[in-house]
């Protein structure tokens, strides 16, 4: 059997019946993706009140119960956020190969972690395209691979013949009785609901297709740089609704707070509340270093006073890694944001005075650094 991509949802204000059916399908979808880790997890919850004790291997599987139900509501929030309004885009020339490894390079880890080898064929080849945008697409296009994928993922970046269209293709092999019986969990999860609302977004041709055994997807980029559009202005390039901004450049990206009070982790989750963030919080280095151990955040915020050789050779192991890692420093006392380079320092610093309006704009920056 061959599948091609279902449309993406339309934009909610879009009132049809057609409309309405979609996004009541797709709540439906949400209810019984969220209520299945939450209902495994109310059982280890009864099991623990029950018996008074939990295991390592259970405490490990609670948590990954309820990290798998807030992952499902970040995605809901996104694919809610992409499919009502029309966000301001603002073009940049980006090589695709460069910002495809440089996502696949971050999340080398948590691929691993599953037992999921990642390789790439690709060739430089610039497009015009909103940055935020196209580090979230890709980072939903791994969602859904890694989510599916048997064993190997095959990405690969190359040039359509005519139209000379830049093309990201990913494909692998996923178990072949999740494609039969459960066609939704092969074709239309929420992950693959958030990729084609952000393709629809961006302006992107998205394609793809299934067999029992098999799938291969495929997203087209119509400005891709060539001699054509070097004399396109920047009108022209402008497809976004100039009435709304993109207020949320790093959602869905993953913060881990390392804080040992907890006044100081209630401050941190208030600063940073409305950004739509995945927030981890640990309580000693010790805690970090697993917790990176199964998959590296976008960035690491640490309270001060752990600060030492044990973090600093933390940060050592990640930056071999990632050379461009961000770190942000919680100092005691003061409101100043100094960014990583000031003075000398490897990371940037917010004073807890000034948290509230600091540390959104200091993760902001430095992560812009690495997208």
């Amino acid at each position: 059997m061959t599948m091609t991509a279902r449309p993406p949802l339309p934009a909610p204000e879009t009132d049809s019946a057609d409309t309405q059916e979609a996004w009541r399908e797709l709540t439906a979808q949400i209810g019984r993706e969220v209520a299945e880790p939450l209902s495994a997890a109310l059982e280890r919850v009864i099991q623990l009140t029950t018996t008074g004790g939990i295991d390592r291997e259970g405490l490990r599987a609670l948590r990954n119960e309820i990290e798998r139900a807030r992952r499902i509501g970040v995605v809901s929030q996104q694919l809610s956020r992409f499919a009502s309004k029309r966000l301001r885009q603002s073009h940049e020339r980006l090589d695709l190969a460069q910002t495809l490894q440089s996502v696949l390079t971050h999340r080398a880890r948590e691929a691993n972690a599953r037992g999921i080898q990642v390789r790439q064929s690709t060739r430089p080849i610039e497009v015009l395209v909103d940055p935020a945008l196209l580090f979230s697409l890709l980072n939903a296009v791994l969602d859904w691979a890694i989510e599916l994928a048997r064993s190997t993922i095959d990405f690969r970046v190359d040039l359509k013949d005519w139209p000379a269209h830049g093309r990201v293709r990913c494909s692998f092999a996923h178990e072949p009785e999740r494609s039969a019986a459960a066609e939704p969990a092969a074709g239309d999860s929420l992950n693959w609901h958030l990729l084609s609302q952000i393709a629809r977004t961006m302006g992107l041709v998205l394609d793809r297709e299934a067999d029992a055994a098999r799938v291969s997807m495929t997203l087209e980029f119509p400005l891709t740089v060539n001699e054509e559009l070097e004399g396109m202005t920047a009108i022209e390039l402008d497809h976004g609704d100039s009435s709304t901004l993109n207020s949320k450049p790093l959602a869905g990206s993953q913060v881990l707070v390392l804080a040992a009070r907890r006044e100081v982790r209630v401050q941190v989750r208030e600063a940073l509340a409305n950004m739509g963030l995945l927030i981890d919080f640990v309580g000693s280095v010790d805690e970090a270093a697993d917790f990176c151990r199964e998959g590296l955040p976008h960035a690491i915020v640490f309270e001060g006073v752990l600060r030492g050789e044990r973090l600093e050779q933390l940060a050592d192991d990640i930056r071999a890694e990632l050379p461009g890692f961000s770190f942000i420093e919680l100092v005691e006392e003061g409101n100043a944001f100094e960014v990583s380079g000031f003075n000398g320092m490897n990371h940037a610093r917010v004073g807890r005075d000034g948290l509230q309006q600091s540390l959104p704009s200091a993760l902001v920056f430095e992560l812009s650094k690495q997208f």
